[in-house]
């Protein structure tokens, strides 16, 4: 749902314009330096970047899943470190407080996280639990009115850098699966809690991604999400499930970015006295990669409208972030192709973009683990 076309086109070409102007330009350095410059980040929170989905009651733009959807399009047509600079606040790591935070909680952090004051992360998966979230081993055991969180979180998008962590334990040691885990939030600089330095990852440079350390960390009661017990894991669901549509968009954006980027590439490149753009098979690679980049946005938004209007979309927002994962996989490879021998070769847009959307087959769900759900859905839909 769009709710004032001109004013969200307005937004949406500022978008653009500062992606495209702005970041595109630092992509290499980024990449080399693994580190976005500070100068950038700040003017990411000028232009409003941290507070899409945050309500705007709480300072952000309270952006529909149509809305976010297009924007994510659109920011993602740069290498994806600028996005998870300011993604959580967007998406995942706010999305719990937005949910299911109590009036207090949302007060004291929606506000700070939608200006970019703090930057926010997800703290669920761990050695043993990243397909199977269900099987956490960290644990909060009650204190009188605080809690002694223990364990080990991996794989966090953010977290060397985050003010505040979302950090998900098992509260009732006798719970099975998803009961008895409840999510807390838990500030850098509480004592036990610590970040070791980020990951050196094969893509997505400029995007710290590592684990976080609970050893005794104490917090009030007033630290659980929604003041609840055992509701962490449906938390998390409510989280991943809309953070699923906004990944679809994030694997969009890539694929229309490399497509663009074939066409320059086969029109400039010349073999056998022509461009390769004049070879059908090269054509093929390119008409495969926009047909499918197509179909792709189109499921996003169909699906991001049945969001909007409340229907149950579990089974399509699997559909959607399986789709186009893959879909920005297959794009970015018949790119290296495209390129051919500079395709392999360090510092341009194709290899780059290949090391970068590989990531996207893997987190908020293998593409395995979504056809296991899809498959799962469907069959339930169909009476025996």
């Amino acid at each position: 749902m769009i709710r004032d076309p001109e004013q969200f086109a307005q937004l949406l070409q500022e978008v653009r314009t500062f992606v495209r102007t702005e970041c595109q330009p630092l992509e290499a350095q980024v990449d080399k330096e693994d580190e976005i410059p500070e100068a950038l980040v700040q003017r990411m929170r000028e232009v409003g970047l941290f507070g899409h989905s945050i309500p705007e009651e709480y300072g952000g733009s309270g952006l529909t899943s149509e809305e976010l959807s297009l924007v994510n399009i659109e920011v993602s047509q740069v290498a994806t470190a600028f996005r998870a600079r300011f993604g959580g606040a967007t998406g995942i790591a706010s999305e719990s407080l937005v949910v299911d935070g109590t009036p207090e909680q949302k007060r004291q952090y929606l506000p700070r996280l939608a200006s970019g004051e703090l930057t926010g992360c997800f703290a669920l998966t761990e050695p043993e639990a990243g397909s199977d979230a269900t099987a956490q081993k960290a644990t909060a055991v009650k204190d009188g009115d605080d809690y002694l969180i223990n364990g080990q979180k991996v794989f966090i998008t953010n977290a060397p850098i985050s003010d505040l962590f979302t950090v998900f334990a098992r509260t009732d040691p006798e719970g099975k699966g998803a009961n008895g885990i409840t999510a807390f939030l838990v500030e850098r600089g509480t004592p036990g809690l610590s970040t070791p330095p980020a990951y050196r990852k094969m893509g997505q440079h400029g995007s710290p991604v590592g684990e976080v350390l609970l050893e005794n960390v104490r917090v009030h009661k007033s630290a659980i999400i929604g003041g609840q017990e055992g509701q962490g894991f449906r938390t998390a669901m409510k989280a991943l499930n809309k953070q699923r549509i906004n990944l679809a968009g994030l694997c969009i954006g890539p694929a229309i970015r490399l497509v663009e980027e074939m066409v320059k590439r086969a029109r400039s490149r010349q073999q056998f006295g022509q461009p390769i753009a004049n070879f059908q098979l090269v054509q093929q690679m390119i008409a495969e990669s926009n047909t499918e980049v197509h179909a792709a946005r189109a499921l996003l938004m169909e699906t991001a409208r049945k969001r909007d209007n409340g229907e149950d979309v579990t089974m399509e927002a699997s559909m959607c972030k399986l789709f186009a994962s893959e879909t920005a996989g297959r794009v970015a490879d018949r790119a290296v192709q495209v390129w051919g021998g500079g395709g392999y070769v360090a510092d341009n847009v194709a290899e780059l973009f290949y090391r970068d959307v590989r990531l996207f087959r893997l987190y908020e769900g293998t593409s395995q683990i979504h056809l296991t759900n899809i498959a799962r859905r469907t069959m339930s839909r169909v009476a025996a």
